[in-house]
């Protein structure tokens, strides 16, 4: 996936370079885009979202009835103030850096003519969260919940489900946790042959992306690019370091090489959800993690704990 990732922008930057140069030209660079990287970059990135769902669902309930309900609670708690403390800090690491850095004030003539050639829709003030929001959280038709890609509803139904299954301990309750876990099982082999394409996936997202930017945008909003880079370095490698070390007692070397590739995938599709299988097998496989534990905590927090989009905005 490496290999993949460095050839995919090596490849479009030389493309974009070629056009700026006049040797190709932009249409032909389109349709190569258009025709050849673009489809197979989003045959990968729906292959992975197309196993998602299920995947969500399986694994969230199995971890949750593999878990003893009275320890649930417990684990319930400490992954709410995890994520809570994690975004907090996302939160403020990302107030910090553009407030240093201050990107908006590099060469403010292109940037304002940019963003009125943009013509960008009107910014609008989100309502303030009330009791209503955290009563629809409960989907009236988890079938629909599933279909629409209301994960948080899905993740509801899930956890309600697993609870249910946890403490009903009778053999129809059995058969159904063994189906469950049976689909678990057969979608994560299913990633797993998905992964196989994911050198030549990420290649084309990336050669489409890198193509169409090229070095010229990246010279101009060269600090907005810098601070978010910067302040998710900090917050990957320092941040987690320090909870990885201090809370979980593992060595940080160890994680990160451990979780190589979720971070790649993570990296070359800028989703949580089409990264999340890739997480979780590597959770179990390469990290050594409790099973249920890692499907219980992981599979909400791809919805729930999103400390990348926390600081970026």
């Amino acid at each position: 996936i490496l290999v993949g990732v460095g050839a995919g922008v090596a490849l479009g930057l030389a493309a974009s370079g070629l056009v700026e140069a006049g040797v190709l030209a932009p249409a032909t660079l389109r349709d190569v885009i258009t025709w050849v990287t673009l489809p197979i970059g989003q045959v990968f990135l729906r292959l992975l979202f197309m196993l998602a769902v299920p995947l969500i669902f399986a694994a969230l309930v199995t971890g949750v009835a593999e878990l003893d309900p009275r320890s649930l609670g417990r684990i319930g708690l400490r992954t709410l103030g995890y994520a809570a403390a994690l975004s907090a800090i996302a939160v403020g690491l990302g107030l910090l850096l553009v407030n240093v850095i201050q990107p908006g004030h590099w060469d403010q003539g292109t940037l304002r003519a940019m963003a009125v050639q943009a013509q960008g829709p009107a910014i609008t003030v989100a309502e303030r969260p009330d009791l209503a929001s955290v009563v629809e959280m409960i989907p009236t038709n988890p079938v629909a919940a599933a279909a629409t890609g209301d994960m948080l509803g899905l993740i509801v139904f899930a956890l309600v489900l697993g609870i249910g299954l946890a403490v009903n301990r009778g053999a129809s309750a059995r058969a159904l946790r063994t189906t469950i876990a049976g689909l678990a099982d057969v979608t994560m082999w299913l990633i797993q042959q998905v992964m196989r394409l994911a050198p030549i996936g990420v290649g084309a997202l990336l050669f489409g992306s890198f193509a169409t930017l090229g070095l010229d945008l990246f010279r101009t909003i060269g600090g907005y690019v810098l601070t978010v880079l910067a302040a998710l370095l900090i917050h990957t490698f320092v941040v987690y370091s320090l909870f990885v070390r201090v809370l979980g007692g593992m060595s940080p070397r160890r994680f990160f090489a451990g979780s190589r590739l979720a971070l790649t995938t993570g990296f070359a599709t800028a989703s949580s959800a089409a990264t999340l299988p890739t997480t979780l097998r590597v959770a179990e496989t390469e990290l050594g993690l409790p099973r249920a534990v890692a499907r219980f905590v992981l599979t909400a927090g791809a919805s729930m704990n999103q400390n990348g989009s926390a600081l970026f905005e």
